[in-house]
């Protein structure tokens, strides 16, 4: 759905001489010192599958912003191409970017940017009235994103009578309410307080799970990554140090400084019940967890019964999960 190649950002003057050059790999201070030039990003390359949620993670200033700017050219990238299902978009003119933006791809921000002189339906309907969709249509859509998101019956609402949580709600029913292919999140998270935090997870998880939108998800932080993401990219002054799913990341860092950004994690959090599960066989349960969950999603079920867990998929059990796999991962933990 989404593929980008050597992607390239560069600030200051005639930034295309620094694409590939020796000078590029210059220490940033330096760099700015000799030529007047910054390198916010080199060589980025990915694939995003329609349905995944591929998450990038990185400190402040690795250029895990840029990046997800870039996609869609609210920055102009120096060097590279971005394809959304297969249409350039580094080669797209005006109309056509406009078109990618209104009908293809939606994007959520830290900070809401919603209309406060606007109620929170027309916020939400804005997308779809600049489109050109009619008051009626647009304003049912509307409504219906916004129960979607856990907000049902609060169209007439301002902004201010909102809390945060439910004012990024909003945002992502705005974001929601044009049906866009691709979602683009820059760590929309970060403000809240860590309870609501975890609440716009927990909608982020089951959005997904319910309409599978291809997702790209900045954040800098770790646990969120490993939470949301079917893959995750480490990145670090600019460029991917590591690619890969959450349990790869954690178990087989690529380097010490991935090591380090990880080595708090416990296997439990990023292991699946797939990864230690028995064959299927005829119950009785303990319970039940979705194929793909994480381990310790299952350590309450198994330590309060003798019997296995079942792990389902569609409907259908995969496999079973009892103490012994459980412990299996557990036992490696650093205690």
């Amino acid at each position: 759905m989404i593929s980008v190649k050597d992607l390239w950002k560069v600030y200051g003057p005639r930034a295309e001489r620094i694409v590939g050059s020796p000078e590029a790999d210059l220490p940033r201070g330096e760099l700015q010192a000799k030529l007047g030039n910054v390198v916010a990003m080199r060589e980025v390359s990915l694939d995003v599958a329609p349905g995944e949620v591929f998450v990038v993670m990185g400190l402040s200033g690795s250029g895990k912003s840029t990046l997800i700017r870039c996609i869609t050219r609210l920055i102009e990238p120096t060097a590279g191409t971005v394809l959304i299902d297969g249409d350039d978009v580094t080669a797209a003119n005006d109309e056509q970017l406009l078109q990618i933006r209104r009908n293809r791809v939606s994007m959520v921000f830290q900070h809401f940017g919603l209309l406060p002189h606007r109620t929170l339906v027309d916020n939400v309907a804005f997308g779809l009235e600049l489109r050109g969709v009619n008051k009626a249509e647009r304003r049912q859509r509307a409504l219906q994103t916004l129960e979607l998101v856990g907000l049902p019956n609060m169209g007439d609402y301002k902004p201010h009578q909102l809390s945060g949580g439910q004012q990024q709600r909003v945002g992502l029913a705005r974001a929601l309410a044009t049906d866009p292919e691709i979602m683009l999140f820059d760590e929309p998270f970060s403000a809240l307080d860590p309870l609501i935090r975890r609440e716009m997870q927990d909608e982020i998880v089951r959005l997904r799970r319910e309409l599978r939108k291809t997702m790209v998800f900045i954040t800098h932080d770790l646990s969120e990554a490993l939470r949301l993401g079917d893959r995750i990219a480490i990145m670090r002054d600019g460029r991917f140090v590591q690619v890969g799913t959450p349990a790869e990341v954690v178990l087989e860092p690529a380097d010490e400084y991935v090591a380090n950004f990880v080595r708090d994690v416990p296997r439990s959090h990023v292991v699946p019940v797939d990864a230690v599960m028995a064959a299927p066989h005829d119950g009785p349960f303990a319970g039940e967890v979705l194929s793909g969950s994480k381990v310790r999603d299952a350590v309450n079920l198994v330590a309060h019964s003798d019997l296995p867990v079942r792990v389902v998929h569609e409907g259908r059990t995969v496999g079973t999960l009892d103490r012994v796999g459980v412990l299996s991962v557990i036992a490696t933990e650093d205690l």
